[in-house]
């Protein structure tokens, strides 16, 4: 599904962020690429421009152009994410150095 909504370039990224349990349905972590999903399914996905989620409009039948692709879904954070998530600075309560 990654594949055909052109979140990835390849199956065997779509696949290998699946194996190795980077991506969330609704929430939950997605144990095997061949997971049903259906419309209004929420995806979470690390790609290398940030994190995105999006939301599930339609299923695509086909790998066609980005445009068909991109009308299958609906981006909940049109900004995306960072994957790291920021942190506090080190202070010396935690046990860190000035």
């Amino acid at each position: 599904m990654l594949w055909q909504l052109r979140l990835t370039k390849t199956r065997g990224l779509a696949q290998a962020l699946v194996n190795e349990g980077h991506v969330r349905r609704n929430g939950a972590r997605v144990l095997r690429a061949s997971q049903d999903v259906v419309a209004g399914d929420t995806l979470t996905v690390p790609l290398p421009g940030g994190v995105k989620v999006i939301e599930l409009i339609a299923l695509p039948t086909r790998r066609g152009p980005a445009a068909e692709a991109q009308g299958c879904y609906r981006a909940l954070d049109p900004h995306g994410q960072s994957a790291i998530a920021p942190g506090e600075p080190p202070t010396p309560e935690r046990g860190h150095p000035k």
